[in-house]
């Protein structure tokens, strides 16, 4: 049952307060940012977006080490994240006070260059049913579907990494966001196959209890799901919303009941650095889930400048073992948006996660990585090596659309400047098995 939390805690919470592109320059001030460089973030925030709360200004961002603290650096915009001469031209419309229009659409020809919708999200991954295609709903791999609900299509806080920054950019043809629980039920029932659905964004922990209990309890008489997933971001940057938002004891009424189903519920939830972890407030929502027989797995992927370091995550793991959470994934950062500004190669990236892997105990390592969510699947990075004279990356699928891909490994040539899977060229053959 749902344990209350100790009324001390519960006292800390705040209303939830959002900042966005229009706090910009009274917070990059706090930062000691430049007029210049002010005028520079506003620049790429008319292109990828901006969004944040008071609980991750005043909780978790060190501003005396601002603009280089990395929970400064994972919210706020940066300056040089896009191309030079974009961020000049936008710069100078804004400068001019160009009209709204002029600027809108200098803003979308640079988010076209940014490859919006990565790994066939729009092309591959929305099936068609009945009379045409489900929107918000992508079937990728046979056993699970993810399912964008259209109340679900924000985040209490948005990072600047974000692969699926089009989803908030305000252009239509960007968003994923389905019409309503009918039709993923009606979806599932036509397709036995899946047993694992996955609710994301956004971010479905932006909705109250009502809406979610609209999406969630007509999937709980089916048979053949084995889980129901959540993807989040809600624990780090508003744990408020399991200990004090005003729904917080229903929400957790409701995944009690997901367990009582006989489903597995899993919370995705996204930690992309130690410090997302320290606050009190953080460890008395994880406990709040775990009480409802929820489990909470952790992801995130790698991002230079701001955890690309394997003492980091390390730590990380090290504290989400001790929190009962468990180590899932670390990704490698998509090909969309700055990737450019924030990739880790491929070859550092494996090293990173050998070394944090290293120094953690058997109960970490279930976390897996550094995979890539690329178009053919997930494809993981087990190593570096010198077969029959040549250096090679050896890798194999975790998940694939091909399921008789999984598991089965293949080499690459190593590249040193090689940041996906897109930038690999097939060793001791000449195509990868992915390839028709």
């Amino acid at each position: 049952m749902v344990n209350d939390a100790a009324p001390g805690t519960r006292s800390t919470g705040r209303k939830f307060r959002a900042f966005t592109a229009k706090h910009l320059d009274e917070l990059t001030a706090r930062a000691g940012l430049t007029p210049d460089q002010q005028l520079a973030v506003r620049a790429v925030a008319t292109v990828l977006p901006f969004r944040t709360n008071a609980y991750v200004i005043e909780e978790l961002i060190d501003w005396s080490a601002a603009p280089d603290d990395p929970i400064y650096r994972l919210v706020f915009p940066q300056e040089d994240m896009l191309p030079e001469a974009d961020v000049a031209h936008l710069s100078d419309l804004l400068r001019r006070e160009a009209p709204k229009a002029e600027v809108e659409a200098a803003a979308h020809a640079v988010r076209m260059k940014l490859n919006p919708h990565p790994a066939g999200q729009m092309e591959l991954n929305i099936p068609t049913f009945g009379d045409g295609k489900i929107p918000g709903l992508q079937h990728k791999y046979d056993e699970t579907v993810l399912y964008f609900p259209k109340q679900g299509q924000t985040c209490h806080a948005y990072c600047t990494y974000c692969f699926r920054w089009a989803q908030f950019v305000g252009e239509p043809d960007l968003k994923m966001a389905g019409d309503g629980p009918a039709q993923l039920r009606e979806y599932l029932v036509a397709h036995p196959e899946v047993t694992s659905v996955l609710f994301t964004g956004g971010d479905a922990m932006i909705m109250g209890e009502p809406v979610m209990r609209r999406y969630v309890e007509p999937l709980l008489d089916l048979e053949q799901l084995e889980s129901i997933r959540i993807g989040t971001k809600s624990l780090a940057y508003w744990p408020q919303k399991f200990v004090t938002d005003p729904d917080a004891d229903d929400m957790l009424r409701l995944f009690e009941q997901v367990v009582r189903s006989g489903k597995n519920l899993a919370f995705m939830a996204h930690f992309t650095h130690p410090r997302e972890l320290e606050p009190l407030m953080v460890a008395e929502a994880c406990r709040r889930i775990q009480d409802t027989g929820a489990v909470i797995r952790t992801q995130a992927p790698l991002i230079r400048t701001i955890n690309d370091d394997p003492k980091v995550w390390e730590d990380m793991w090290r504290t989400q073992t001790r929190m009962g959470l468990v180590p899932y994934y670390m990704f490698v950062e998509r090909d969309t948006g700055p990737q450019d500004y924030f990739a880790v190669p491929l070859g550092e990236a494996y090293e990173i996660f050998r070394d944090a892997y290293a120094n953690v105990s058997g109960l970490s390592r279930t976390v897996r990585g550094p995979s890539m969510s690329a178009t053919p699947g997930k494809v993981c990075v087990d190593g570096v090596l010198d077969l029959f004279g040549e250096k090679v990356f050896a890798l194999h699928f975790i998940q694939a659309r091909d399921s008789s891909l999984v598991n089965r490994p293949f080499y690459a040539k190593y590249d040193p400047e090689a940041v996906w899977l897109d930038d690999l060229k097939p060793a001791f053959d000449t195509k990868f098995p992915f390839e028709a």
